[in-house]
C-alpha cells in the first residue's frame, strides 16, 4: 500500500535547519511613536486637512439695476492636476434661478439637482415660484443637516422673484449670507480686486457682463486652479440668459494685444 508523507505539514517543519536563513530577506517592521496629544480628535482633523487635495475655481455674482450677473470659469482640478477644462459651473435650477459651483463637483451638482426638484415641487404645491430667499434657505437647511460628513460646497443662489433680484451665498456648513456681490473659490481674491474697483449699481447689462468677464479672466491669469472658458449669465425679470462663453486665452490677447516688435539695425559707429 502507498504511504503518504505528511512530514511537510508539521508546524515546525519550516524551522528545520538555520532559522536565520529564513528571516534574512525580511526587514523588521518600522517603528513610530504615537502622537502625544490631549485632543486626538483635533489632531486627526488637522492631519486630514494637511493631506487633503486643494480645490480651485473662480465664481462670482452681483446685483445691479438690471438684475443679477453670474459668471464662472470652467476648470476642474485634482490637487495639482487639471482634470477638465469644460466643467459647467453655473447650474440652472429653474428658468428664473441659477446656482454656482465651488468645492467638490459631485457634491455641488447633486445638491443643486436636488434643490431644483424641491423648487419644482414647491411650485406645484403652492401654484407660485419659490423665492430666492426660500430656495437658499432650503439648501442651507439640507447642508446643515449633513455638516461634519465631508461635504464640500460653496455656492451662490441667484435669481429673480416677486421682490426682484436676489443673491445668497450658501456653504456646506449650513452658512447663509445675503449680499449684493460675492466671489467664491481659490481665485476669488483676484476677482474681488477687479469687481470692487469697477462695480456700479447703475451699469447696463453690457457693462456688467464685461466687468464680470474681466474679473474672471484676471483671476484665471493669477490662479493656476482656474481657467478654461468664462461663462457669463444674466438673470432678469424674464429669467436667465447666457450672454457669452469666451476662452481665457483669447481674452488675454483681446485685453493685452501683442505689439509688433521692430528690429533696429546696429548702426556702425563712425570712426573719428
Amino acid at each position: 500500500m502507498m504511504k503518504i508523507d505528511f512530514s511537510g505539514l508539521e508546524p515546525n517543519s519550516l524551522l528545520r535547519g538555520n532559522p536565520n536563513d529564513l528571516l534574512s530577506g525580511l526587514s523588521t517592521a518600522p517603528e513610530f511613536q504615537i502622537p502625544n496629544t490631549n485632543d486626538f480628535d483635533g489632531f486627526q482633523k488637522e492631519s486630514v486637512q494637511m493631506v487633503k487635495p486643494a480645490k480651485g475655481t473662480t465664481t462670482l455674482a452681483f446685483i445691479f439695476k438690471e438684475g443679477v450677473i453670474v459668471a464662472a470659469d470652467s476648470r476642474a482640478s485634482m490637487g495639482g492636476y487639471i482634470s477638465s477644462q469644460s466643467v459647467k459651473k453655473i447650474i440652472e435650477i429653474n428658468p428664473y434661478m441659477l446656482g454656482t459651483m465651488a468645492g467638490g463637483a459631485a457634491d455641488c451638482q447633486f445638491w443643486h439637482r436636488n434643490l431644483g426638484i424641491k423648487c419644482r415641487l414647491h411650485e406645484l404645491a403652492n401654484k407660485r415660484r419659490i423665492s430666492v430667499t426660500g430656495a437658499s434657505k432650503l439648501l442651507a437647511n439640507i447642508l446643515y443637516s449633513y455638516r461634519g460628513m465631508g461635504l464640500s460646497v460653496g455656492t451662490m443662489i441667484a435669481g429673480w422673484d416677486e421682490k426682484g433680484p436676489g443673491l445668497y451665498y450658501v456653504d456646506s456648513e449650513g452658512g447663509r449670507l445675503n449680499g449684493n456681490r460675492f466671489s467664491v473659490g481659490s481665485g476669488s481674491p483676484y476677482a474681488y480686486g477687479v469687481l470692487d474697483s469697477g462695480y456700479r449699481f447703475d451699469m447696463s447689462v453690457e457693462e456688467a457682463a464685461e466687468l464680470a468677464r474681466r474679473a474672471i479672466y484676471h483671476a484665471t491669469f493669477r490662479d493656476g486652479a482656474s481657467g478654461g472658458v468664462v461663462s457669463v449669465y444674466h438673470v432678469g425679470p424674464d429669467g436667465w440668459k447666457k450672454l457669452s462663453g469666451d476662452d481665457v486665452g483669447e481674452l488675454h490677447y483681446a485685453y493685452y494685444p501683442v505689439e509688433p516688435t521692430v528690429e533696429h539695425e546696429m548702426a556702425e559707429a563712425s570712426s573719428s
